[in-house]
């Protein structure tokens, strides 16, 4: 799939996350004139190797894009650390993938945790030992049936939507960010069990702390995975 299709794909998902109360930015490394908003912006990315500088660049556009979608102009966004650092009253989580960058804001007044990922590379099914643990394989498809026959989750799904509510459910310290142990097999997803969202709902929570927890929606894109988070989880769903 072309980076285009992709590209058009995704900015169509800008209602449903609307109705959410989050702004969608989408923006490809392919985009004409991807110059720094700003001089920090422009230092941040002098120091980056020329992919990574244009990923970096199509990052703060899509989170530029995000911001606006809910009402919120944003100037540049310079960095400490790996992480990018908004204006009082803005924030957005990034993500990268194959030369697109895709962000999502929170609307003004929004005081909900905020993560996204996009998974456009799909995993193999061995790569779940990496991600999942022993009570989270019932999730993955039967091996045995051919791809589309289950209604089971992808590798590639469930590690976007880890990734997601990682960046939730981490918070800042004095000495930049915390999250939890043991990187994503440090967290525990599962189904949602209220239904709201149908099928593509996900719970995802801290293992050693299962009352920390998220609500994450997942979009299949392509042969891969867009997800987001879209609010905090009670203790059972």
């Amino acid at each position: 799939m072309g980076t285009a299709p992709v590209v058009g794909g995704l900015v169509a998902l800008g209602p449903l996350l609307a109705a959410d109360g989050l702004g969608l930015g989408v923006a490809a490394v392919s985009e004409p004139g991807p110059e720094p908003a700003g001089p920090a912006e422009a230092a941040a990315a002098a120091a980056s190797r020329p992919r990574r500088r244009l990923e970096f660049l199509a990052g703060r556009r899509a989170a530029r894009r995000a911001l606006r979608a809910v009402g919120l102009d944003c100037g540049e966004i310079p960095r400490s650390g790996r992480l990018p650092v908004f204006p009082p009253g803005r924030t957005a989580s990034i993500s990268h993938s194959t030369g697109i960058a895709v962000a999502v804001a929170g609307a003004p007044g929004r005081d909900l945790p905020l993560g996204c990922d996009l998974e456009l590379r799909p995993l193999p099914r061995e790569a779940a030992r990496l991600v999942l643990r022993e009570d989270e394989e019932p999730l993955l498809p039967d091996a045995g049936l051919p791809p589309g026959a289950d209604a089971g989750w992808s590798v590639t799904e469930l590690f976007s939507a880890k990734e997601s509510a990682w960046k939730a459910l981490t918070v800042m310290t004095g000495e930049g960010r915390e999250g939890p142990a043991d990187s994503l097999r440090g967290l525990r997803v599962s189904p949602r069990k209220d239904g709201e969202d149908g099928e593509d709902g996900l719970r995802v929570c801290l293992r050693a702390d299962p009352a920390r927890a998220v609500r994450v929606r997942v979009v299949r894109v392509g042969a891969g995975a867009f997800s987001y988070v879209i609010g905090r989880a009670g203790a059972h769903g």
